[in-house]
């Protein structure tokens, strides 16, 4: 293994780069665009349910009756497959609903909206997206914490696998002196109470934040669908499948460290920024928030569409295409391959574990209408 190099990195972990956070783009063997099957999988669990909110709750004679265009925008599109079929998928369902409702009417135009960071691989992205199109297409780079659209003008909003990612990480989980600096983990699972307590605060930020700009974006009786991992209320973050790789990151991250490999202050300063939220939190956000009135949430299990037990290799491959930018903001790349190629080794070590867990109801879906 190369040597690792620091000199991108500042003495106390505080990384002064722009942030490079995104899914891998382009079409190699670690991408997104060929490492995101298990998060179509698991849409297409909650689809049925999507399905029937859209059909019961979204007016759509009374929404095209003042535009002659129907917007949807899909927040965190990420690239690949998942979010054109999601999108076209969602604009069908919405379309037939207005053919069977208004007959005799011509059936409106749609637009389409593909959001997520500036640093995302929209080029790939776009390459999916077929020329035949009866829709019109549109990138919008942006965090979706912010503002993005003009007032009023989205009938439907969509975003799956997305909003579970904080903006940032807390102030005081960054003072080595605060009970809630994260020393020698990489995650909140399993941490102290603290810990816990600045991802949530940090999430109810976040969460409130992207409702406002929704609620300023999205028409009154328009419709928001959010897929997000979550966990079932009175559940220890540490019973998560999810989580018992993290922990693992964590301890093969100091393991480094005590090699010499890395310097034990940059494992200290390095947090996964995903938190997942539980049911009765998102319900208490919503209300507070104000603008929207809940219409569904519920939990299910992620995995109810597929047989077996979980591919290590492969779910652990799915994971870096998502978060490489992440460790590779903080570690040099042969670090980074180095924790992969250990985690696979670790995961297998507890595989009974990660395999017990796998069935949890963790996907949650949301359903939002704009008052």
């Amino acid at each position: 293994m190369a040597t690792p190099k620091f000199d991108s990195v500042s003495t106390n972990g505080e990384d002064k780069r722009p942030d490079p956070v995104r899914v891998n783009g382009g079409d190699g063997n670690l991408s997104y665009n060929k490492n995101s099957c298990y998060q179509r999988l698991s849409l297409n669990v909650v689809r049925e349910k999507m399905v029937d909110a859209i059909t019961r709750e979204l007016e759509v004679k009374k929404l095209s009756s003042t535009s002659n265009t129907i917007r949807l925008a899909d927040m965190g599109c990420a690239v690949g497959p998942n979010t054109v079929i999601t999108m076209q998928d969602i604009m069908q369902v919405i379309k037939n609903k207005y053919q069977s409702e208004c007959p005799d009417s011509k059936t409106p135009e749609f637009q389409i909206f593909f959001n997520d960071k500036s640093s995302n691989d929209f080029n790939t992205l776009f390459s999916c997206i077929p020329e035949d199109r009866k829709y019109f297409a549109a990138a919008v780079p942006g965090s979706f914490h912010n503002r993005l659209f003009p007032e009023a003008s989205l009938h439907f909003v969509h975003s799956a696998y997305a909003l579970h990612w904080l903006s940032g990480m807390p102030e005081e989980m960054k003072d080595e002196n605060s009970p809630a600096f994260n020393r020698g983990r990489v995650h909140y699972s399993s941490a102290p109470e603290e810990v816990e307590n600045a991802y949530a605060s940090q999430f109810d930020k976040d969460f409130d934040n992207f409702l406002n700009a929704r609620a300023q974006e999205i028409v009154s009786g328009g419709m928001a669908v959010f897929i997000v991992p979550g966990i079932p209320d009175g559940m220890p973050c540490s019973h998560l499948t999810n989580s018992i790789m993290y922990e693992l990151m964590g301890d093969i991250f100091m393991d480094l460290a005590k090699e010499g490999l890395i310097r034990e202050a940059q494992v200290d300063s390095f947090n996964l920024p995903i938190y997942s939220p539980y049911p009765e939190q998102i319900g208490q956000l919503v209300e507070t928030n104000g603008h929207f009135m809940l219409e569904t949430i519920e939990l299910t299990d992620p995995t109810s569409c597929y047989k077996g037990k979980i591919d290590i290799k492969m779910w652990t491959q799915h994971v870096r295409a998502a978060m490489d930018g992440m460790f590779l903001k903080y570690f040099e790349v042969g670090i980074v391959d180095e924790m992969f190629d250990r985690l696979v080794q670790r995961l297998f070590e507890v595989s009974e574990l990660v395999n017990s867990t796998q069935k949890d109801k963790t996907l949650m879906l949301v359903v939002l209408m704009r008052k």
